[in-house]
């Protein structure tokens, strides 16, 4: 399983398990700007056999080996599922048997719905999280002339836990922000909804208060964060309440002490509703594509901190939680059935090449640069001075490799996170 992030290792990794429960699963973590820590890694709590860091000729160069796996997972972003199935392509030339390569989408995909979806194709399998998505999903190979068949309905892998009890017991009622990010982007916004969430706790002194956060400072996920909440929270007036703090951690063992789960468009929507807990999708900066809660349109959760303040607990509709794979219930058992029949036909079947709908013919304008980027010529070959190097260094070689590593992405992080917004705050001036 190949991933470019702490979310996407969680979704690749649980979705093999999912698949096939009795594997031998390698991990490996495509080096990159959201190459999570070891931190970010233990939180999300899904665990490989083997686990490492390689760049992606490295991950090429051993997959040229088609008897070393039966299936690979590759949970990337679009671009680079674009280019390891180019460089897949070139690396299984003639080859008499190759592994079934499966991808999808972490969560809520909301945005560049044609463009991730063309990245993707010439997957063996492309995992939709819903039956909602599953026909977007072919409408889009479809209307450009694409094979479709590779489209297969399952649902997000880390759904479960323990449905909600709405007995407290010892415990305050318990409100969870689930902050993103990169939703909202402007300082103003996030620091809105952080001052909404330290009112919504002085109004309410009885309740504990959190503000869920995916990262610490100078670590990245899926999305670059350049305004983390944990500064916000350092300048905002009057500060926290003794009742609201921000907390980290697996959202599966924090929505186990949830009441009341409030978010502009984060996935763990969908992990609460699953579960039942009492779920908010703010719109107090609106309903608008750009923030992702035009997603839960129908859904009978939208809402605002003016109404959560007064007491109000949305009512999920079940027709719109059965569309999105995230209703209640022992469907979910069931929900990976089409999948694992699907990689279990293909494995039994002589695989055809890999064929992307992309191609320098396709999308000569578009499909070189993607390429490019991951060290790959418009054939998927390395390029010149990209050559594989599958040993692992040892010695002086690896800690002086670690280090400039290590230096370049924190200049990287302090590039993003403190130079870029001043520069754009320079701009409006």
């Amino acid at each position: 399983m190949l991933a470019d992030s702490d979310t996407r290792w969680k979704w690749g990794a649980l979705t093999a398990y999912r698949i096939q429960s009795d594997i031998r699963l390698d991990g490996y973590l495509l080096r990159g700007r959201a190459t999570p820590t070891v931190r970010q890694l233990d939180e999300v709590g899904a665990r490989a056999d083997t686990l490492r860091e390689i760049r992606g000729v490295d991950f090429l160069e051993l997959m040229k080996d088609t008897a070393r796996y039966d299936a690979v997972v590759l949970a990337c972003v679009g671009g680079a599922v674009q280019a390891m199935l180019h460089g897949l392509a070139h690396a299984w030339r003639g080859a008499a048997r190759r592994p079934v390569v499966v991808t999808g989408y972490v969560g809520v995909v909301y945005e560049k719905l044609a463009d991730g979806l063309l990245l993707r194709h010439g997957a063996d399998v492309v995992l939709a999280n819903s039956r909602h998505d599953a026909d977007r999903f072919r409408a889009v190979y479809e209307g450009v002339g694409a094979d479709g068949g590779s489209v297969v309905e399952c649902a997000l892998p880390f759904l479960g836990g323990a449905p909600y009890d709405p007995v407290l017991g010892d415990r305050p009622y318990t409100v969870v922000f689930a902050a993103q990010p990169s939703v909202p982007d402007r300082r103003e916004d996030r620091t809105y909804l952080l001052r909404r969430a330290a009112e919504h706790a002085r109004r309410h002194p009885d309740r504990e208060v959190l503000v869920k956060l995916r990262s610490k400072p100078g670590e990245h996920t899926t999305h670059i964060e350049e305004l983390p909440y944990q500064k916000l929270a350092a300048r905002l007036p009057g500060g926290l309440p003794p009742n609201c703090r921000l907390a980290y951690g697996n959202m599966g063992e924090v929505l186990d002490r949830t009441d009341l789960l409030v978010t502009v468009s984060s996935t763990a929507a969908l992990e609460s509703l699953h579960r039942g807990v009492p779920t908010a999708v703010l719109t107090d900066l609106g309903i608008r594509e750009v923030l992702g809660n035009h997603h839960f349109l129908g859904s009978g959760c939208l809402a605002s901190w003016d109404e959560l303040d007064a007491g109000h607990r949305p009512e999920p509709d079940p027709d719109w939680l059965a569309r999105q794979g995230v209703a209640p219930g022992a469907e979910y058992s069931t929900a990976f059935d089409a999948a694992r029949a699907r990689v279990t036909a293909l494995r039994a079947a002589g695989l055809p090449p890999l064929t992307p709908y992309y191609t320098p013919r396709t999308a000569p304008g578009y499909l070189p640069g993607i390429l490019a980027r991951y060290g790959l010529d418009p054939k998927g070959a390395p390029l010149p001075g990209q050559t594989a190097e599958t040993a692992e260094p040892g010695g002086l070689r690896r800690l002086a490799r670690d280090t400039v590593r290590d230096a370049a992405r924190g200049a990287y992080r302090h590039g993003v996170q403190r130079i870029a917004p001043a520069i754009r705050r320079w701009g409006q001036l």
